[in-house]
Parts: structure tokens; sequence; C-alpha cells
């Protein structure tokens, strides 16, 4: 069963035990899952990663059947899903069970999706998209959160930090938090201290090397890595630069497939796109197919989970990976 997300805001609950929410906005579906599946619970959610629960399938249905493992626990949050969950969720959703909320997160699903397909075909599972929001809509929240914080803030700042946010709200409420407690007492700031307080300055280099990474400037590319000393703690925000840069590649391709106008389809996108990037966006879209930009998407998500599994060498994964990139060459191998 589908549930759109305008309908959620009618809603104080939602009945039901089995739900998938995928799509870009996870910062939504962290919203939902706080405000709506969880605001009635008194129980301590769990959170696992899809591989734990085929890693241990058997252990944790029979725990979910006894009721033993979630005496305490009624939420049960599942992330970076696919096909793969299928089987466990039919087995559960098979029986009578009461005690417990299963939540399984995604990122994009297509429509061919066989995870999605099973959700919205069945009316005792409730399937929620979640897009990217509009440019409006963060605006907005930004907007309200500065008037009712009393603080004086020009809407050129507003659009600065709404322009970082890449359609996320879960990005915009970290930013707008951080924003919070470094202001204190103080009631203005400037855009010397937007810059400092949002690392726009610092995720400079972190842009630039995504963006020539995706625009195939092999030279360029080569020189950022040599010349930054990145972390393995850097790994994870480099990977999420290039996922949310791919997210709006893939819009704008698509757009472009349609309209056969990159003039056109640079001017609508939101949130706008600086003229100062234009001319690396339209090449970084003249040189992507829209099938090349899904692949990479899901290689994105591959290299991320790879990433974090094996942190202590995650910058060697991710160089390779960049160059993968740049090169456009087979990175199954990584």
């Amino acid at each position: 069963m589908i549930l759109k997300t305008f309908e959620l805001s009618k809603k104080k609950e939602i009945n039901g035990n089995f739900f998938l929410l995928y799509g870009e906005n996870e910062g939504y579906q962290n919203e939902i899952i706080k405000n709506i599946l969880l605001k009635n619970s008194n129980f301590k959610q769990s959170k696992y990663d899809e591989k734990e629960i085929i890693d241990n399938y058997e252990e944790i249905v029979s725990s979910i059947l006894n009721k033993s493992f979630f005496e305490n626990e009624k939420i049960l949050i599942i992330n970076r899903v696919t096909d793969k969950i299928i089987s466990f969720i039919d087995e559960i959703s098979s029986r009578k069970i009461d005690h417990v909320k299963i939540v399984l997160k995604s990122g994009i699903l297509e429509k061919k999706s066989k995870l999605r397909n099973f959700f919205e075909k069945d009316k005792k599972l409730i399937c929620i998209p979640f897009y990217s929001d509009d440019y409006r809509t963060l605006a907005s929240m930004a907007n309200i959160f500065f008037k009712e914080q009393k603080i004086s803030i020009s809407n050129e700042l507003v659009n600065l930090i709404v322009d970082r946010c890449n359609g996320n709200r879960g990005y915009l409420k970290n930013e707008l938090n951080k924003i919070k407690l470094y202001l204190s007492n103080k009631k203005n700031i400037n855009l010397k201290e937007i810059l400092y307080l949002t690392n726009l300055t610092e995720n400079f280099f972190i842009s630039d090397l995504v963006d020539n990474c995706l625009s195939q400037n092999l030279k360029k590319l080569i020189k950022i890595l040599n010349e930054n000393n990145y972390g393995n703690e850097d790994c994870i925000l480099i990977i999420r630069t290039f996922l949310a840069k791919a997210k709006r590649l893939m819009i704008l391709r698509r757009d472009y497939d349609a309209y056969k106008d990159i003039e056109l389809v640079i001017k609508n996108y939101k949130p706008p796109i600086f003229w100062k990037d234009k001319p690396l966006v339209i090449d970084q879209v003249k040189k992507w197919s829209l099938g090349e930009v899904n692949s990479l998407l899901i290689d994105i998500n591959r290299i991320e989970l790879l990433i974090k599994k094996s942190s202590n060498n995650s910058l060697n994964i991710l160089y390779d990976f960049v160059l993968c990139v740049a090169k456009k060459t087979n990175n199954e191998t990584l």
C-alpha cells in the first residue's frame, strides 16, 4: 500500500507493522520515524544493516517469533535494504505479529524494484516514497527557524544555507542547529560566520574534487588529490558529496533527454545552480548518459558500504573509486 508524504502531515499515527521508506530524502525519513512511528512508543529502537539480518536470518526470525529478543524493543529499523530483504519480510508478515514494527530504509528504488512492488501491492505493508524537498520548502523551514529564534538574517544568507543542503531537510536541520548553538545569546549573523559554521570553505575542496571527477578532468583531479591531505574520517563526507551531485546529475540528464534544451534544464533546476558552476555542470550532463548515472549511483552506495566495512583502508578504496569514475572504467573489482 502506497502512502504519500503529503498525507503524513494529517496523521498523528500510522497503523501498521511493516514500513518501507525509500528515496533520496533521508532527513525526511528520519523525521517521520521520530515524530510518527516512534512518537507513541516507549520502546527502544534497534538498528541493523540488511547484511546483518541476512547473516543472522534464522536467529533474528526465531527471536521475533518467540518475542524473547524484542520484549523491550518494539521498533526494528533496517538500513540500506534491497530485494534481498523480501524473504525476511514475507516470512514475518505472514504471521500475526503485533509486538514489533519493522521499518525498512532505502535510497532511490526504481519502478521495477521487486521490493517496492512487494510493498505497494500488499495492503498489510506500507510503502512511503520520499523525494527531495523543493527549494521553497527548505527556505520556509529556515525562515521559520530564524523567526522563532529571533535571529536577524538576510534572504541572501538564508538562500546560501539552503543551497548547500541538496534538497535534504536533515542537512538543513543540522546546519540550523549549529547556528543556534554558535549564536547563544547573539541575535544576528553575518556571511563570514555562515561560511565558517556550515563548513563551506572546508567543503569547497571536496566539492571541487567531485565536480572534476564527474567532468573527467583527470589532470586537475590528481592535483586535488595530491594537494589535499584527506583523512579516513573524510571518506564518508566525500562519498556523500558524490551521492548528492550524482543525484543532481541524474535529474539534469533525465530532463535534458526529455527537453533537449540544456539551458532550460539548468534554469529550471532547484535549488538554483550558481552561474560560476554552470559550465562545469553542463559538461557533466553531456558526458554522462542516464544509464551511466544510474550505474554510478549503485556503485556509490556499494563503495560507501565497503568504506564502512574497511575503515582502515577507506582512503585507498575511495581514491581507486574516484580515479575509476573519472576514467569511466569498470570498478566492480574494488
